[in-house]
């Protein structure tokens, strides 16, 4: 089962150190160019670490390269946002991974289903690849390294992941 996946969910996995979960989850990820350009050529030349490490998933091939094409959406995005519906539609690969709010709603519009960084957090928990405590340590560390998310998410996210621990 492949995914989709944008810029903000790579970066803040990257920044707690859980990149790899993304390939445990789903085995193969495809990113558009223009996310690789955003993430690896202008992080490189920024010098940010975060860089390099989705530079070597993309090296090791689980993090996979693609062109979109273009798509006529419903609303103005970003155009990695834009890219990840587009070639989305064209594999006919139902999930997208995208935390942006503009973004989630027109991959809805488009027929697809929209998940987020803590998606990706409670499906590691479920799979076991991580313990409830680690967890909660990972919601907290995306918070430390600027993660946005309301107290409302936040509160869903803990209880959700306690059921998922029970069962």
């Amino acid at each position: 089962m492949s995914v989709v996946t944008n810029a903000t969910p790579l970066i803040y996995l990257t920044k707690i150190g859980k990149l790899l979960l993304l390939k445990r989850i789903f085995g193969s990820v495809i990113i558009p160019e223009e996310v690789r350009k955003e993430l690896v050529d202008k992080g490189k030349k920024l010098g940010k670490p975060d860089a390099f490490i989705i530079e070597q998933a993309i090296e090791e091939g689980w993090l996979k390269v693609e062109i979109a094409k273009k798509l006529s959406l419903p609303m103005k995005l970003h155009a990695g946002e834009e890219a990840v519906i587009a070639i989305a539609k064209e594999k006919k690969v139902k999930k997208v991974i995208i935390d942006e709010i503009a973004a989630r709603t027109a991959a809805k519009i488009m027929g697809l289903t929209p998940k987020g960084t803590i998606y990706i957090l409670l499906k590691a928990l479920a799979i076991k690849e991580i313990t409830l405590e680690e967890f909660i340590d990972l919601l907290a560390k995306l918070l430390e390294v600027g993660f946005r998310l309301k107290e409302e998410i936040y509160l869903e996210a803990i209880k959700k992941a306690k059921e998922i621990a029970r069962t």
